[in-house]
């Protein structure tokens, strides 16, 4: 495809008016495409960077080759696959483990406030109506890796929202069947973006809390003394470095204090921020053990996710 590099906003809206026809024989669409979908957005400034060269010419590799999807036997059983995070949705319709098409899309803003549960069933939704003409009228497998939706239909105690869902959904004859997440890796990799801890990302100024509360902590003053003393280190304060800036960290992990509330706070936070989508105790220490610690942080990590009520 001899298509020259857009020179401005219409022209790009043109080319990716082409290139979104397809986005649904291209595995990962959403995220190869987003440097120059990022320049469609009201308000921004058009700059074509380095990232959106090698956005296009991969694009264009990518319609002009020959796509690794079958076409549908409507003779034999599809499976649709179907994920979300409160990143996006993602969705695969396969056939004899080979893919027939994916797709995928970003959450719109209402959709943020989703419980995990409500996401996946967005997610079962997307997929039903883009490929109705498949699969209505049929038997197929939906393949899940969220347990609940597997007793969807036995819910006594549903919102507005999931009994209008559950209506739609009644169309269709299907057998769910649940799969484990690291199972799911085709349409896992259309919802998921990588998984990483910053303090930026959360919603208040922890930071500044734990720098208040540092002093107040019995553990931080033990190990600055230890430090501070010149004298040999005992074995149970190796390893500790004090910043200039009074935070102490073990193998590059911050302590965070026990005073105050703090400890809690980073749980509140670290659980419901918008990429975690509230997960269970083993992924959110994996998370949590990253960037921070302190004694007792996987055992106050089970108490807190047992009382969260929306995992209950």
């Amino acid at each position: 495809m001899d298509w020259p590099i857009p020179k401005n906003s219409h022209e790009v809206l043109s080319f990716m008016g082409i290139v979104g026809y397809y986005r649904r024989f291209v595995e990962g669409f959403l995220s190869i495409a987003k440097p120059i979908t990022t320049l469609q957005r009201n308000g921004v400034r058009y700059e074509w960077a380095y990232e959106c060269d090698i956005t296009f010419t991969e694009l264009k590799r990518l319609l002009t080759s020959a796509p690794i999807l079958q076409v549908p036997d409507m003779e034999k059983d599809i499976i649709v696959c179907t994920d979300a995070l409160k990143k996006g949705l993602g969705t695969v319709l396969m056939q004899e483990g080979r893919v027939i098409a994916y797709t995928s899309r970003k959450l719109k803003k209402h959709e943020e406030l989703y419980a995990t549960h409500d996401l996946e069933l967005e997610a079962v939704m997307l997929a039903l109506k883009l490929w109705r003409h498949y699969l209505v009228g049929r038997r197929f497998e939906l393949r899940i890796d969220h347990q609940s939706l597997k007793h969807l239909f036995a819910q006594m105690d549903l919102n507005a929202r999931q009994r209008r869902w559950s209506e739609f959904i009644s169309e269709y004859v299907f057998e769910i069947s649940y799969i484990k997440g690291k199972e799911n890796v085709v349409v896992d990799a259309l919802s998921r973006r990588p998984r990483t801890f910053s303090l930026v990302d959360l919603k208040v100024n922890l930071m500044e809390r734990v720098l208040e509360t540092l002093f107040e902590d019995s553990w931080y003053l033990k190990v600055i003394s230890a430090l501070q003393s010149g004298k040999q280190i005992e074995p149970k304060f190796e390893g500790y470095v004090l910043e200039l800036d009074g935070l102490l960290r073990l193998q590059g992990r911050m302590y965070i204090p026990k005073e105050g509330g703090i400890r809690s706070t980073f749980l509140e936070e670290s659980h419901r921020a918008l990429y975690c989508a509230h997960p269970k105790v083993k992924k959110m220490y994996a998370y949590m053990k990253k960037l921070f610690f302190w004694a007792g942080m996987k055992h106050n990590i089970v108490q807190f996710v047992t009382k969260c009520l929306e995992c209950q």
